[in-house]
């Protein structure tokens, strides 16, 4: 046998080492050519008599398996359900075949037959198709580093494990601990393993493929615990055992509360779960498949593969980098300002490795800067996470000045001063009068136009914005803005820097607000009419989290405070002068802000009430006092439209105006930004999924209704006439 992807080698006792190694990637994954060379593997192990059993291992450094590669699910070219069936059955298939050796379970039952016995080799990550593949062997030794992680993430790209995991990590684990790990999709880590059932046994990095071949060799006939008499579901299963029923009742509670319902993977999960437990494994793992085809062919799974990984990846590899621009090394960066902002740039800039000197007026202020990312690092070294020597190696990347003259031979330049041009403008002018003449300048703004900055410049074309988020060492998305003057290299150099810090970005127009916050203050304020309106703030913000939102928006308005939106609205409207356009919450504003002081969480109080440590205790109850709460309330449904349209409408706008110039940018931006409701796959891909002419529909629809900011624009009425969408149809 040839293999492209694997190497064979038999030792003296007949084990075979069996070593996946793709060829030209940093991990393995299940592509077309591993999947090409599995079932051959799989021959060669049943039919050679020179084989008595193997050991399945890895040639990364990195890991075992990573799971399947999403681009190869995404691209079948599957006409039917039944062909399309039989492509996803495949590898469930070939690792039943392995596991069994190629025999029938009654035969394994009855001991007439047996399997030759595989073992696997874990000495890295093991994730979703590479844990299957682990499980489908018939012991796994995995090495003692704590940081390994093993799991079934599927369901956070809208799929459920195909590759057996929904039936075989139930059998060794049981129903609930099983249940809740594919469901979460989240990892765990060795120890946990053991404990769960899943991994036979723990050993020395360097003696995992030792300690495996001496498995096989005093195992020569191997079988899996449910191929043999007498087995039985740990923890109870099927719909006759009493032991079953609470988890069940328990698992679809949790899962609710979880998902809200959005998530069909969710569903699908639970129902291999309880339907798999009352059958036999062969008839489970098509059961598996059944539903795995079901959602593959779905359009959840294609929009959040398409947003979340596929594209994901493709911006955060520097998709929209300008190709014909050397990379810039960037060893040190300058930060100015060492307020909330600088502070998390400062933090995430040394964390990518860089050296950060960060200026402000005075070195009390600087210094607010390094106290940041000594409290974080404390915490982690506190918890565990980091050693005492890095957390002193991370600190003795920041340097705190006063002086502009330290800033003399940074790499890049990124200012995070007030929001104000004057303030920005002075530095500005004193930054450039030391940095060299090749260093890009960048600004980190959420409103100011980017070219109306430059015009402090000497040099607008290495000039350019970058919008982080806060808190910023959490917050996922980097806006960066080109203004008219802004060159190719300033920003080939902002994605670079973003390459080190490891965010995801979009590259936006310069316009007042950029692309986020053109999208969410319309939510924020149709949240905010509908309590002038009455309707109940509860309604509201449980609306929001039922369809998929993090918290509520008016939980966001606090945490982003009530005074900085006031503040924005005042600037805009000083700004546009006779041209501005109410929203219609300027009079909740002016009420929250100036006359009975709930600014928000910072300030103590806002729509929700805190304690003395900022921790909400409820909604406010005195909303009532200044806006009546109505006697009839919308229904929940009605809610959760207005608050889904607002954003689809504004997304919509911005890709109109080119404020966003692809459908990707605008998904990315919004799950990413500000936490649009992941299972859509983004307000782009959830337009396509409705349909545009039934978006339109619905838009004019709540036009009529609530006014015209439910309009869609024009290029949405066109694309509706001729039945097209965003997306190419996969």
């Amino acid at each position: 046998m040839t293999y492209e992807t694997l190497t064979i080698d038999i030792d003296a006792d007949g084990i075979a080492l069996v070593t996946i190694d793709l060829p030209g990637q940093s991990m393995n994954v299940w592509n077309e050519g591993l999947m090409a060379d599995y079932p051959k593997f799989v021959d060669e192990l049943i039919n050679n008599d020179d084989i008595k059993g193997a050991v399945i291992a890895s040639g990364k450094k990195s890991g075992f398996l990573a799971g399947a590669d999403l681009r190869m699910l995404g691209s079948s070219k599957a006409e039917t359900m039944k062909e399309a069936f039989e492509q996803s059955w495949g590898l469930n298939r070939e690792l039943r075949r392995m596991e069994t050796g190629g025999h029938s379970a009654k035969e394994l039952i009855k001991g007439s037959k047996s399997a030759k016995p595989v073992a696997c080799a874990l000495h890295g990550l093991a994730l979703g198709g590479g844990l299957e593949l682990a499980l489908a062997c018939h012991y796994r030794i995995c090495s003692d580093n704590p940081k390994i992680q093993l799991g079934l993430p599927e369901v956070q790209v809208g799929l459920l494990p195909g590759g057996g995991g929904t039936q075989r990590l139930p059998r060794l684990s049981g129903l609930q601990a099983a249940g809740m790990m594919i469901m979460m999709g989240q990892p765990t880590n060795p120890q946990a393993a053991l404990a769960q059932g899943f991994i036979n046994e723990i050993v020395p990095h360097d003696e995992v493929i030792d300690k495996a071949k001496a498995w096989v060799k005093a195992n020569p006939k191997a079988s899996a615990p449910w191929d043999k008499k007498g087995y039985k579901f740990p923890g109870g299963a099927g719909s006759m055992d009493p032991r079953a029923v609470p988890l069940y009742m328990g698992s679809s509670a949790m899962a609710l509360k979880q998902s809200k319902g959005n998530y069909e993977a969710v569903k699908a999960i639970l129902s291999c779960l309880y339907e798999g437990s009352m059958l036999p494994i062969d008839t489970a793992l098509r059961v598996e498949s059944k539903y795995f085809t079901k959602l593959l062919a779905g359009p959840q799974s294609k929009n959040m593969i398409r947003t979340l990984f596929v594209n994901k990846q493709a911006a955060e590899k520097g998709a929209a980098r300008p190709k014909a621009i050397e990379k810039t090394e960037l060893k040190t960066v300058g930060v100015i300002g060492g307020g909330l902002m600088g502070s998390g740039i400062t933090h995430v800039t040394a964390k990518g490795m860089m050296d950060v000197i960060v200026l402000d007026r005075t070195m009390e202020d600087a210094q607010k800067a390094v106290d940041y990312s000594q409290k974080i690092v404390d915490k982690k070294v506190s918890r565990g996470k980091m050693t005492k020597e890095k957390a002193d190696a991370f600190m003795a990347r920041i340097k705190p000045t006063d002086n502009y003259d330290d800033l003399k031979d940074v790499d890049l330049i990124i200012e995070a001063v007030f929001e104000r041009p004057d303030v920005k403008a002075d530095v500005i002018k004193k930054t450039e009068a030391v940095i060299r003449d090749d260093v890009v300048f960048a600004s980190n703004t959420s409103t100011l136009p980017i070219t109306g900055l430059a015009k402090h410049s000497k040099r607008p074309d290495q000039f350019i914005g970058m919008h982080f988020f806060s808190p910023v060492e959490r917050m996922p998305l980097l806006e960066i803005i080109p203004g008219e003057k802004t060159g190719d290299k300033a920003l080939a150099v902002a994605i670079d820097y973003n390459a080190k810090i490891r965010k995801t970005p979009i590259v936006v127009k310069d316009v007042r607000g950029f692309y986020t916050n053109r999208v969410f203050p319309p939510y924020a304020n149709e949240a905010m009419l509908m309590v002038t309106e009455g309707v109940k703030m509860a309604l509201i913000e449980n609306a929001a989290i039922s369809m998929g939102m993090p918290i509520g928006p008016l939980a966001v308005v606090d945490e982003t405070t009530l005074k900085l939106g006031y503040d924005i609205m005042q600037s805009t409207k000083e700004e546009m002068g006779d041209a501005y356009v109410p929203s219609g919450s300027e009079g909740l504003s002016e009420l929250m802000v100036k006359k009975i002081d709930r600014q928000g969480r910072r300030f103590g109080a806002g729509f929700y009430d805190y304690d003395d440590k900022g921790n909400k205790k409820g909604l406010w109850q005195g909303i009532g006092e200044y806006f009546p709460i109505a006697e009839e309330q919308p229904s929940v449904e009605e809610v959760k439209e207005r608050l889904m349209y607002i954003q689809l409408i504004a997304t919509a706008q911005c890709y109109h105006e080119e404020v966003v110039s692809d459908p990707q940018s605008a998904d990315l931006g919004a799950i990413f930004g500000w936490g649009f409701a992941p299972w859509t796959g983004g307000p782009m891909s959830h337009i396509d999924t409705i349909g545009v002419d039934n978006f339109v529909r619905t838009a004019d629809s709540l036009a009529q209704k609530y006014g015209e900011r439910f309009k869609p624009p024009m290029s949405f009425r066109e694309k509706a006439d001729k039945g097209e969408s965003f997306y190419k149809a996969a």
